[in-house]
């Protein structure tokens, strides 16, 4: 008891604005007690109104009241303060921007705890307490707090909508099934949701296989992923080791040419300057017997002269050639050449290579990506789409061709033919051979010969193969690219002149 008369008192003391124990508590003539300070800024809010009212019983008063210290009231809220209780709820306890308000709360509300489908109202749970104990309000239906309540009134008849009209698809007030929707198939709203949640556990049900399902293509696709990367990275790893070999040998065989250059140089300046030094020698010696023999010429004693000559006048014989024979001064140039020929040789092989290792790298294809053909079927749809064609060819052969539309079309050179600029890519089929050209570049290409060609292109995906049809398809050629314009086919018969 004494438990229920200290709630009572805090209950009493409490102003109904705030909310919190009575802060200098003044009454009013309607007899309701509030905080000094929250009835005068209440009634501060009607003084252009002129008529001024009791935010509780609404009871008007004018002029304004005088307000007048309630000091048995001053002196309650000073004992219960003694006590240590508080009358003021704590602050998580109001409600916030996104709360919704005790309906009932007057001054700062209190967050609402549930919401009344039948009173159209939400409660804290100090004003909740009725519906858990009075008999009639226990049977309103108490849902989770919302705003939204005002949704479940009807606009016209102001009534609680609790029916469903299926012939309209909408909720209605009982009012309205005797109106406008009179003879309408109408059920309670309450058997209408037992039926709408039937078919959202079945919804729900479907989209949780779907979750399945789509999680593992995720993971499928995960795994894909990973594996392409693994792939990627080996392929990486062994061509960078491939193409570390090639540079090797390439470094060797330039070391190689370099040492052997550079030796049989060596070897070659060496015997000419071997050959050199005796010429030079000789030259010594034939000038020294010049002199002397100049010397003797102006000797004016015959004896002398007579008795010297035969000594000075007898020469050695030189052990060389009176004449020199030097080669056209090329040396090492054929060196150079042969160097040439073979990097001519290398840049053959790689830009016939080159094209096959990139078309490899681009076959390597993605779940994601729309499959070629593999049975022989026709498509109507245009060229910047998916389209498939075959072209029966008999005779010398035939260049089977796609081109943009402002390809040249006159005159003989490059720019018009098929094949050999970046608007257009040919298959060349003859009777022994296959050959692929675009922007000039030459590939050769291997497959079983037949007179009937195959063509799939996928305009968006940038793909272009060519088979060979007989019993069976054949791969011949693919391109993978990008394709900027619409493409057009052609056909150019091949020709062999007679010798």
């Amino acid at each position: 008891m004494a438990l229920k008369a200290v709630q009572l008192d805090r209950e009493t003391i409490s102003c109904p604005i705030c909310l919190d124990l009575l802060k200098d508590p003044v009454t009013i003539p309607c007899g309701h007690s509030y905080c000094k300070n929250c009835i005068k800024d209440h009634w501060d809010t009607e003084d252009e109104k002129r008529i001024y009212s009791c935010p509780q019983c609404r009871k008007s008063f004018i002029p304004r009241p005088e307000l007048l210290k309630n000091t048995m009231l001053a002196v309650l809220v000073e004992e219960l303060k003694k006590t240590g209780l508080q009358a003021a709820p704590a602050d998580h306890c109001y409600a916030g921007p996104e709360d919704v308000a005790c309906d009932v709360c007057t001054g700062r509300k209190l967050r609402a705890v549930k919401s009344c489908l039948q009173c159209v109202a939400s409660y804290c749970e100090k004003h909740l307490q009725p519906h858990y104990q009075s008999a009639t309000l226990k049977k309103h239906k108490l849902v989770e707090p919302s705003e939204k309540l005002q949704e479940n009134i009807c606009s016209r008849h102001d009534e609680v909508m609790k029916m469903f009209c299926r012939t309209d698809q909408q909720c209605i007030c009982y009012l309205c099934s005797m109106d406008e929707h009179k003879g309408h198939d109408t059920v309670s709203a309450a058997a209408e949701r037992t039926e709408r949640q039937r078919e959202l556990e079945g919804s729900r049900h479907n989209i949780q296989q779907r979750i399945q399902d789509r999680e593992k293509d995720v993971k499928l696709l995960q795994q894909e992923v990973e594996a392409i990367n693994g792939s990627a990275d080996k392929a990486v790893e062994h061509s960078e080791k491939i193409f570390t070999q090639l540079i090797r040998l390439m470094e060797e065989r330039r070391s190689d040419v370099k040492q052997q250059v550079r030796s049989q140089q060596e070897t070659e300046v060496s015997r000419v300057k071997e050959l050199q030094e005796k010429l030079e020698q000789e030259i010594t010696e034939l000038k020294r017997k010049d002199a002397e023999l100049k010397k003797l010429s102006h000797t004016e004693d015959h004896t002398q002269f007579l008795h010297n000559y035969p000594s000075l006048s007898a020469l050695s014989e030189s052990t060389h050639s009176s004449s020199i024979k030097i080669r056209p001064r090329k040396y090492f140039e054929d060196v150079t050449a042969a160097v040439s020929e073979v990097r001519d040789k290398l840049q053959d092989v790689l830009r016939e290579t080159w094209t096959n290792i990139l078309l490899t790298v681009t076959q390597v294809d993605v779940l994601l990506s729309e499959p070629e053909p593999e049975t022989r079927v026709l498509s109507r749809e245009s060229l910047t789409g998916r389209c498939y064609w075959e072209v029966e060819w008999r005779g010398d052969g035939v260049g089977v061709a796609v081109a943009y539309k402002n390809i040249s079309r006159g005159g003989s050179s490059d720019e018009c033919g098929f094949g050999f600029n970046d608007k257009s890519w040919r298959l060349y089929c003859r009777t022994n051979n296959y050959e692929f050209y675009h922007n000039k570049v030459k590939t050769r290409v291997s497959g079983p010969r037949s007179s009937r060609i195959g063509v799939y292109l996928d305009h968006r995906a940038g793909i272009l193969s060519f088979y060979s049809v007989s019993d069976t398809m054949t791969l011949l050629h693919r391109v993978q690219t990008t394709f900027t314009q619409p493409l057009y086919t052609c056909c150019v018969s091949i020709i062999v002149a007679e010798s």
